[in-house]
């Protein structure tokens, strides 16, 4: 028996995952890490291979993200060996996905998020649909947005000369965004409703990816996020968290009613886990995706081992109350030395 979440077939030049884990909105576990790591490897160079697909099997998501629970418990044990393993492997696979010599086409049809976006954002072609969600929501479990988004996140929208405002709003609230906002700034780069992905997926199989598209594309619906571009500009910019903080308090130029909802999230949020991605999308912005890889596993296993993770994850994923308990609790008493000391030991 075939107890795996991950299933593969090939038909016509096309190598395809399937992610069937949909009890979990496919949140990738180490075993799924491993089995969808294979075959990619092995299809890298078969000559009989000229493009990947990755689909789901599930109806309401692509992948929500990587299985953190699991983490947390070795965490929470102290075993930083277990805790370095997991995301060793997983950025293993994401760095696999951004160097694919061949094209590499995702179905974002559903909740794509953290770990989802690590095994489809750095793929050629991602495809999203109406039932889309996209974020990287790490700071609200008290960790930090990972998978290269250190390397993504700063250069949305094609910015390259410094770290993209919209990226930096994205990263450190973990704001939810749709089809037309992942397609305004970059995420995913095609749009094609819902209701025509199976059609799609079947023209991909048999072997016609680039007349698949050409005839499934549809324009981009409108995009929120981008009618928010000036404010996130002003807020998100530049600046420290308080910078950005005071922003969102204080300048009468920033829609009154947004301003306060984000307010509202960020304080929300491990105050740790503001400061660190803040400070790791910077660096980002001025750094190679394998210095971005390199730099997130480590921040990646000494965040993990904090109080902060533990609770984000125990309030979100454990027991749900949604009421998590932040060392320290506000974005003001953050010390800067151990900011410094979670980046940089």
């Amino acid at each position: 028996m075939n107890d795996s979440y991950i299933r593969t077939r090939v038909a016509n030049g096309v190598g395809e995952v399937q992610l069937d884990r949909s009890v979990a909105l496919n949140a990738l576990d180490r075993s799924m890490i491993h089995d969808m790591y294979a075959p990619l490897e092995a299809w890298r160079d078969d000559p009989d291979i000229t493009a990947v697909l990755v689909t789901s099997l599930s109806d309401r998501a692509f992948c929500a993200g990587g299985d953190i629970k699991p983490v947390r418990e070795a965490a929470v044990q102290g075993d930083a060996d277990a805790v370095r393993g997991y995301f060793s492997d997983e950025y293993r696979l994401d760095r696999l996905v951004a160097t694919y010599p061949k094209p590499y086409l995702a179905l974002l049809d559903g909740v794509t998020m953290g770990g989802g976006l690590g095994i489809s954002v750095h793929g050629a072609v991602r495809i999203a649909t109406e039932k889309s969600t996209f974020a990287m929501p790490e700071t609200a479990i008290g960790f930090i947005p990972d998978v290269g988004s250190s390397h993504f996140l700063p250069r949305l929208r094609g910015t390259t000369a410094r770290c993209d405002a919209v990226g930096m709003y994205l990263g450190v609230t973990g704001a939810r965004i749709d089809a037309g906002d992942a397609l305004a700034v970059g995420l995913a780069t095609h749009y094609v409703p819902s209701v025509r992905i199976g059609e799609l997926a079947d023209r991909i199989r048999a072997g016609h990816w680039q007349d698949a598209l050409d005839a499934y594309v549809e324009p981009a619906p409108e995009s929120d996020l981008a009618r928010r571009f000036t404010d996130i500009e002003a807020v998100f910019g530049d600046g420290t968290v308080l910078d950005m903080l005071a922003r969102l308090t204080d300048d009468p130029g920033i829609d009154s009613a947004w301003a306060q909802k984000t307010r509202d999230a960020l304080t929300a949020l491990s105050p740790t886990s503001v400061w660190v991605t803040a400070e790791l999308l910077r660096r980002g912005a001025e750094s190679t995706l394998e210095e971005c890889f390199a730099r997130e596993l480590g921040v990646a296993v000494r965040i993990a081992l904090t109080p902060d993770f533990a609770e984000g994850v125990r309030s979100v994923l454990v027991d749900k109350d949604r009421h998590p308990k932040w060392s320290p609790s506000s974005l003001e008493a953050v010390d800067q030395t151990a900011i410094t000391a979670l980046l940089d030991a």
